[in-house]
């Protein structure tokens, strides 16, 4: 059985955490991300990190990504391209209180910025699904 995007992000909407996947000029980087609670699934998914971080500068110089997502019985990985996104209304249709931790200012932090991966590729292995590739639109 082939899952549709709508399948994919219901079995999805418990996962918060995941590793996003970049290069840098030696090979891949990867780290543990969250979706900030961020679980009506489109396809796109958003992060949040300082301005300052790596992760930034190897996404300005290659923006193909990997994000991986696991639980119990189910693995996803989207291939796509990341862009980084300074916008207020942007980084407040996103923002959820629980990562006020790590951004005390809020939206208001300085350097914060915003990570939209859009997927070209998602693929799936699941325990009750089998596995398979999501149809995605070319974007």
């Amino acid at each position: 059985m082939t899952l549709s995007l709508t399948d994919l992000a219901e079995g999805m909407k418990d996962l918060d955490t995941c590793l996003l996947c970049t290069r840098d000029g030696e090979g891949m980087d990867a780290r543990p991300m969250s979706n900030n609670q961020d679980v009506e699934w489109d396809g796109s998914s958003w992060f949040f990190t300082n301005g300052d971080e790596a992760m930034v500068e190897q996404i300005r110089s290659c923006p193909e990504v990997m994000v991986t997502y696991a639980s119990k019985g189910l693995w996803v990985a989207v291939v796509g391209r990341a862009e980084l996104h300074q916008d207020q209304q942007a980084m407040e249709r996103h923002w959820d209180p629980d990562i006020d931790r790590w951004f005390e200012q809020g939206v208001q932090t300085p350097g914060l910025t915003l990570i939209e991966v859009q997927p070209r590729r998602i693929r799936y292995w699941s325990f009750e699904d089998g596995d398979g590739e999501v149809e995605w639109p070319a974007r």
